[in-house]
């Protein structure tokens, strides 16, 4: 595997990032970049052009990845060849189906022998999640895992693109497969979110739309408790995730806030709220949050067993940027740490994470936590 990697801002134009070079020989680019970013044909154009046999999928964001450097309003670009990988595409469109149905049909599409893992860039917006992740986990072959996230648009949840060997839209939903021997996948995902204030039952949702809470509307409870906070929503709901527990135990998912309807006093999350589950309150912890992405990366780099990591996708939840804010370049330099300065790093800042909770689910949509999918064609000792 070899890797070129570079960046574009106003400012500075086009950038390499790290000495590697790949060129026309790269077979696949992975871009991620602002809405506005990703709507300049001009840049659009130099892409292709710099990598014209590269199969190309990225997404818009709310902060960009490109080594150990987060930047907002940019365009990075990593472009990989493959010494003995094959990659399949499968694209939908939310409108063709539900976001269950989409999960479906990406997983039939890419459900041929060789599949090793599924990387999943989606529309973060008109997706519901849960139900994604749920279509791929139900109809993936058995042993194949799917990472990846929702795409994003700042704090702003007014437009999200994805691109997929096509020009970079909404409402699309695109699954990139990995076949052959040689590819080793590794992955982690962790939060470090302190939770506060009592659990409270779920007595009424829809799906991802959730109204009330021990009876009591939710929307209520929940500016109750932000104070001068709830003036800023949604955007200020992303300080402030929801824990979800569902009612036999087990392990918590995060939920983030999407966004408020005054009208019928009703919470919109990335993912399923289901009735009878339990929710609590969470806020940022700085160390936690810190210590949660070295330990997703370290979680990454065991999983590739006795190889080392040769690329690291970074995908992490907008509310961690908003709550660490100048301090957001730490959460990226300790996975650096952890995988040592050979693996190059890319990734983007999202509104959902996909990734399995544990070796048995395959996939979960998580929140608010750091999410590291590790790629190498290495063999090992």
């Amino acid at each position: 595997m070899k890797i070129e990697q570079r960046y574009w801002t106003e400012t500075e134009g086009w950038q390499q990032e790290g000495e590697g070079r790949v060129g026309e020989a790269a077979n696949w680019v992975l871009v991620f970049g602002a809405p506005g970013c990703l709507s300049r044909k001009e840049e659009i154009d130099a892409i292709r052009a710099a990598f014209p046999r590269a199969l190309i999928t990225g997404c818009s964001t709310a902060g960009e990845i490109c080594g150990t450097r987060v930047r907002d309003d940019s365009l990075a670009v990593t472009a990989v060849q493959f010494e003995d990988t094959r990659l399949e595409l499968a694209v939908t469109t939310l409108g063709d189906s539900d976001s269950y149905g989409a999960g479906r049909a990406l997983a039939t599409e890419l459900g041929t022998g060789g599949l090793r893992h599924v990387l999943v860039l989606s529309d973060g917006l008109q997706v519901n999640g849960s139900e994604l992740v749920k279509g791929l986990r139900d109809h993936l072959p058995a042993g194949v895992v799917a990472t990846g996230g929702l795409a994003g648009d700042g704090s702003r949840f007014q437009n999200t693109l994805v691109w997929a060997d096509g020009e970079p839209a909404p409402g699309r939903i695109a699954a990139l497969g990995f076949y052959g021997e040689r590819i080793r996948v590794g992955y982690g995902s962790l939060g470090g979110w302190d939770s506060f204030g009592p659990e409270r039952l779920v007595t009424r949702s829809s799906g991802n739309v959730l109204y009330e809470l021990d009876g009591q509307s939710a929307l209520a409870l929940y500016k109750s408790y932000l104070g001068e906070h709830a003036a800023g929503l949604p955007s200020t709901g992303l300080l402030f995730p929801l824990a979800l527990r569902q009612q036999d135990g087990g392990y918590s998912v995060v939920r983030t806030l999407l966004a408020v309807n005054e009208e019928d006093n009703s919470m919109t999350f990335a993912g399923d709220l289901p009735e009878g589950a339990y929710a609590r309150l969470m806020k940022a912890n700085f160390d936690r949050l810190i210590d949660g992405a070295s330990d997703a990366a370290r979680a990454g780099y065991e999983a590739l067993g006795s190889v080392l990591p040769e690329l690291a996708i970074l995908i992490s939840c907008v509310g961690r940027k908003l709550v660490l804010k100048q301090r957001i370049e730490e959460e990226v330099e300790s996975v650096r740490e952890v995988l040592g300065k050979r693996a190059a790093l890319t990734g983007f800042y999202s509104y959902g994470e996909i990734c399995p909770h544990d070796a048995i689910s395959r996939c979960e949509l998580h929140n608010q936590t750091m999410t590291i999918t590790t790629f190498s064609e290495n063999q090992g000792s």
